[in-house]
């Protein structure tokens, strides 16, 4: 038997995770010269009663790269594959930050790494 105390999971202390980040895309209007965009809406869902906010959030992105201007603030490619939002900053529960970008062939984005933080 381990010496190891058993900690029963309380309602309410979960803690949150890269999977309460919800990513959704959709296509819009073109611009004028014809280019495709697409907006993107990334929204925090983690549980309000645990009061966690999503920090220094991460996209999968490949080389993504845009016709349209992107406040660097809202999101940022870092390297290949690796694109941060909001600037690092939390993302409390229920809020979303969105963007929108244009080229020929819309990328998919996910999750790649996201911490919980306390607002």
């Amino acid at each position: 038997m381990a010496d190891e105390a058993v900690q029963p999971e309380r309602v309410g202390e979960t803690q949150c995770t890269k999977d309460d980040i919800l990513v959704h895309q959709e296509a819009t209007e073109p611009m004028p010269n014809g280019i495709p965009t697409y907006t993107v809406n990334v929204m925090s869902t983690c549980p309000e009663r645990s009061g966690c906010a999503m920090a220094r959030i991460h996209l999968s992105c490949g080389w993504f790269s845009t016709a349209r201007q992107i406040n660097p603030g809202v999101l940022r490619r870092l390297r290949f594959n690796d694109c941060l939002l909001n600037d690092g900053r939390p993302l409390q529960s229920g809020f979303s930050v969105s963007f929108q970008y244009a080229n020929t062939f819309p990328y998919r984005f996910s999750i790649s790494s996201a911490e919980c933080s306390s607002p």
